[in-house]
């Protein structure tokens, strides 16, 4: 309990410090799409413009005198194929520093892992001007790779700090807020990019800008926000007792070993990472390549461009709320289990989208109709998060960080290889060359959900709170145990409630049954 002086400086911490950290959460991944989308867009300014045979099916341009749009580009001379290099080259980095990332997090704490990552993501991304304008291509995608090493470690961090704070019952919500920051982000960084590449002469103040304030965020965020209720020293009394409750007291043990083969030979972890590399695959094309079909099939100015951009990641951002309290409410009042909850909206996050962009691409040249498409198909995909994206908190807390980091890090492959096979695929631009790009997607959107939805759970994993001796000698959990656990929630399930985190104690500890 708090006494003297932080008894009264608690009583300044008037918000509920978890979603303090669900917010901070939040504004991080909000950032790191910034950072990682902004090349998406400047691109488009930095590259000569290709020349290449008329089609029937080109898009006309449409000169409205807006300055700074001119079609010729900037003054790079990359081919489709290089620029697709580039676009992939921060997923190298990201890829690798997921596993590393999560373990770290999931032993000592989201907060100082996140710290690191946000630092070198922010750092990199402010010399990338004077980098890119010695070094050429080799440089930017040095630069990249790197920012991708930082931002590796944002989502395992996150859910690491959200398995620390946020009880069961405020799951799907605060996960949702915190995760939703990657649309706002894309949302932000379309109309912020769109506007200061129509404003100003050249590429490089994007850059600056959202290098700039990420440092803002750095600083608030090293102040105000801790790795768990037991380290915070202002969290009000009522909220640790509240989290305490909820959760049971918060400990951390630093030699705690992480089940890897359970992790790994689990169906349910499979399933996560499946429809993971389902959704990446459609997501990285739209984060990465949108903007570039916009600019060269559509013929949008730049300043156009950052603004119809934006639009599929406000609608998906607007699901993602909506669904997130949705999916609390149904779980709540048991019309669904969570498992099923979890399976429904992940499986309408492929389907949705995977329709519309579809329709996108054979509406023509027709804008709106195709901006229309394209936001529909969006906002479907936004109720991936109150499925998938906290589905790895629902199987085991205490890993909460290392399953993120492994599905997040696995789909992370898909950022290397989609926007180069976009490259290959749309050497001229052409509208026939993306129709395949969409088609590719929605085939990989419905192979994935197959698989997610036939062995995807919603249910705490017996391996989550497994004894580090039973680990170090290879066991696995008794299946007479895991029965006594099944009968014994049955039991409490039909009197009193119980929350998540009991129901592990009794995963972990059989004199607890006997009790």
């Amino acid at each position: 309990m708090l006494t003297g002086w932080r008894k009264t400086l608690s009583k300044f911490f008037i918000i509920p410090h978890r979603l303090i950290v669900s917010t901070m959460g939040f504004l991080a991944i909000m950032l790191a799409y910034t950072i990682r989308t902004s090349l998406s867009l400047s691109i488009t300014k930095m590259v000569k413009s290709h020349g290449h045979s008329a089609s029937a099916e080109e898009c006309l341009v449409e000169d409205n005198g807006t300055p700074g749009d001119s079609k010729p580009g900037g003054d790079f001379d990359w081919s489709e194929e290089l620029q697709g290099v580039i676009l992939a080259s921060f997923y190298i980095g990201y890829v690798i520093t997921h596993v590393p990332g999560g373990v770290v997090a999931s032993r000592y704490g989201g907060k100082i892992t996140l710290l690191v990552g946000m630092t070198v993501a922010a750092f990199f991304t402010l010399i990338t001007p004077v980098c890119v304008e010695s070094g050429g291509a080799a440089a930017l995608i040095t630069l990249r790779i790197i920012i991708g090493l930082g931002e590796g470690l944002i989502f395992p961090s996150c859910n690491a700090l959200l398995a620390a704070w946020v009880p069961l019952a405020e799951r799907s919500k605060m996960g949702t807020l915190t995760y939703s920051g990657a649309q706002i982000g894309s949302i932000f960084g379309s109309l912020v990019s769109g506007a200061l590449l129509s404003a100003y002469d050249g590429w490089a103040s994007v850059f600056y800008f959202f290098g700039g304030i990420s440092f803002i965020w750095i600083v608030i965020f090293a102040l105000i926000c801790y790795k768990d209720p037991d380290s915070h020293p202002f969290v009000s009394d009522k909220e640790k007792e509240h989290l305490e409750r909820e959760m049971g007291q918060i400990e951390r043990d630093k030699n705690r070993a992480v089940p890897w083969r359970h992790i790994l030979s689990s169906p349910a972890v499979i399933a996560l990472i499946f429809a993971q590399l389902g959704h990446n695959w459609g997501f990285f094309i739209m984060v990465t390549d949108l903007p570039k079909y916009m600019n060269d099939v559509l013929k949008f100015s730049i300043k156009e461009n950052g603004f119809y951009n934006a639009l599929p990641y406000l609608a998906m951002w607007i699901v993602a709320q909506l669904t997130g309290f949705l999916s609390d409410f149904i779980i709540a009042k048991r019309y669904m289990s969570i498992t099923n909850v979890r399976k429904f909206f992940t499986i309408l996050a492929a389907v949705g989208p995977g329709c519309f962009i579809i329709g996108a691409s054979y509406a023509g040249c027709n804008k709106f109709v195709v901006v229309a498409l394209f936001t529909i198909g969006m906002g479907f995909m936004g109720t991936f998060y109150s499925g998938l994206k906290v589905n790895n908190l629902d199987l085991a807390p205490n890993f909460a960080g290392v399953i993120m980091a492994i599905t997040n890090g696995v789909g992370g492959i898909n950022g290397i290889l989609a926007p180069y096979i976009v490259g290959v695929l749309t050497p001229n631009s052409l509208m026939n060359e993306w129709r395949i790009v969409f088609w590719t997607a929605f085939v990989i959107f419905a192979l994935t959900s197959v698989i997610y939805g036939i062995w995807a759970s919603g249910e705490l994993q017996p391996w989550n709170n497994l004894e580090k001796e039973t680990l170090a000698e290879g066991g696995d959990v008794s299946n007479k145990s895991v029965e006594n656990v099944k009968e014994k929630l049955e039991e409490l399930d039909k009197g009193e409630e119980i929350t998540h985190e009991e129901k592990s104690d009794f995963s972990s500890n059989d004199s607890k049954l006997k009790e």
